[in-house]
């Protein structure tokens, strides 16, 4: 399904599908089933069935049936599909002949055929013969008619993307906002001859060129490029009016969507800096600026009612508040140093690994070491603190306590 203009279209898959479903499912899309199963969840819901029970007589006959299909080869589904949809894609012919009869061979069979981008009826004398029909023209639309011979060697056929002109291999599609029934041989020459040379620009001396492209009509010039409003416009544009679009292209106007680069007004100069301030048209709304500040005007202001005064008082304000300073944020994966715990990062008082090892050997406490023994005399037995010198270690890993230190300090376990 697709919607166009709040309408559902139906797609080619969606009946496809739907033939599939009423060929090899059709008790279980029909209206009465349907009707009935409902009815059964509605006694679900309220207690009155049992659903284990709803589904497992659902599956005892729908598993045999599944597997039935399953069982099936591709070719045989499409020959009963073909075979069930024959009515829409093969529908009388006003001459009475056989429908499924090639209009192009004149010899082959028409039938349903499965590809790469979906199914299509194609001639049975393919590849001798190939004539293809979409398999969405069904109804009236599949007349059986093949390609549509214009003249001069111009064919109008129907492919994947949609109608499309054709002569000795170059091919050229039908735009959007050209009916096919418009397609003559008039319009068909001029679709295969672009690109349209325009002249040579002024500036430059380079060709403009206007064509159709992907994305609809447009000019270029020198690896630029310009958009046209239709494809009557591809073949009217002048050179002036091709130049000007160019230019507009050039200067952003076509991002903008038709916005004015012409300010709304000019105020006068700053009675500071002396830059002239205007009144501009942007994206999110009218706003002042003198060239290097802009400022938004509020909203119950008008653009065109706005005084030099007020516009001075905005650019002031917005100028003085800035551009806010972003917090710098730290390095992913970088590790912070440790913090020991007097709450410093640096280096710990207690000494290298070492060191600390050594004092824990001897009983000796950083305590000891770092106060003062006039402070508190009666901290030791003995009266004496004692005196422990740690000389500089010479490596990371490295300390000497002096002998004379050790045997001061108080008693510890032997090894």
């Amino acid at each position: 399904m697709r919607v166009e203009k709040a309408r559902f279209i139906p797609e080619e898959s969606g009946r496809l599908v739907t033939a599939f479903l009423e060929r090899f499912f059709e008790k279980y899309v029909s209206y009465d089933y349907t009707a009935e199963l409902e009815e059964e969840l509605d006694d679900v819901s309220g207690g009155r069935l049992n659903w284990q029970k709803l589904l497992q007589l659902f599956w005892r006959d729908f598993q045999p049936k599944a597997g039935e299909v399953m069982e099936q080869k591709p070719s045989e589904v499409t020959a009963a599909l073909d075979e069930f949809l024959a009515p829409w894609l093969y529908p009388p012919r006003e001459d009475g002949s056989d429908p499924r009869v090639c209009p192009a061979c004149g010899n082959g069979r028409l039938s349903l055929r499965g590809g790469k981008f979906g199914a299509f009826v194609a001639c049975s004398n393919y590849p001798e013969c190939r004539y293809t029909q979409k398999f969405g023209q069904g109804g009236e639309q599949a007349g059986g008619e093949g390609p549509q011979d214009l003249g001069n060697g111009i064919e109008l056929k129907s492919g994947r993307f949609g109608p499309y002109l054709e002569r000795e291999g170059k091919r050229a599609s039908i735009p959007k906002d050209v009916p096919v029934a418009d397609v003559d041989l008039e319009m068909a020459e001029r679709l295969l001859s672009l690109p349209r040379e325009i002249g040579a620009h002024p500036e430059t001396g380079k060709t403009i060129k206007a064509s159709i492209g992907r994305y609809g009509p447009y000019l270029e010039h020198d690896g630029k490029y310009a958009r046209l409003n239709s494809t009557a416009e591809v073949f009217e544009t002048g050179m002036n009016a091709a130049v000007a679009k160019l230019a507009d292209a050039a200067s952003g106007g076509g991002r903008r969507q038709g916005a004015s680069r012409e300010p709304i007004a000019v105020l006068g100069a700053h009675p500071s800096s002396g830059l002239e301030i205007k009144v501009m048209s942007g994206r999110y709304g009218p706003y002042v600026s003198d060239g290097s500040t802009h400022a938004t005007l509020p909203k119950s202001a008008d653009p065109k009612a706005v005084t030099l005064e007020q516009a001075v008082e905005w650019i002031d304000a917005k100028a003085a508040k800035g551009r806010p300073l972003k917090a710098k944020r730290s390095r992913r994966g970088r590790r912070r140093p440790r913090p020991n715990r007097s709450g410093s990062s640096g280096p710990s008082e207690g000494g290298s690994f070492a060191s600390r090892a050594l004092l824990r050997r001897t009983g000796i406490s950083f305590r000891d070491v770092l106060a003062d023994p006039d402070d508190d005399p009666d901290r030791h037995q003995g009266g004496e603190a004692p005196t422990v010198a740690v000389s500089a270690p010479s490596t990371p890993c490295s300390a000497q306590v002096s002998q004379s230190s050790l045997s001061n300090a108080s008693p510890t376990k032997q090894r």
